[in-house]
């Protein structure tokens, strides 16, 4: 599902909000969850799963075209971890 598809199934789900007011909270929404794991923040949507940041550190690569070591800097990734709910649901277990 990409974000239009969302905002059109919330819209049909609710035909008492007006399309864009939908566009607005779910862009709102996907903007916050993105300031606070800038700031280094956890997000956790309860039931759905967590999303944080992990470190990777510094470290020497190689490159795959010509073998040669390179140095990777370290560097900030997004994970995210799967709610039980979610979990189960995936797993037919709900």
């Amino acid at each position: 599902m990409i974000r239009s598809e969302l905002i059109q199934k919330i819209s049909d789900e609710n035909p008492h909000l007006f399309r864009r007011d939908v566009e607005r909270i779910v862009n709102t929404v996907f903007e916050e969850v993105i300031d606070a794991m800038a700031r280094g923040d956890r997000v956790e949507l309860r039931g759905f799963g967590a999303f944080s940041v992990k470190k990777r550190d510094s470290r020497t690569g190689r490159n795959p075209r010509t073998g040669e070591s390179v140095e990777v800097d370290e560097k900030h990734v997004p994970f995210f971890k799967t709610g039980k709910l979610l979990r189960d649901r995936l797993n037919g277990d709900a």
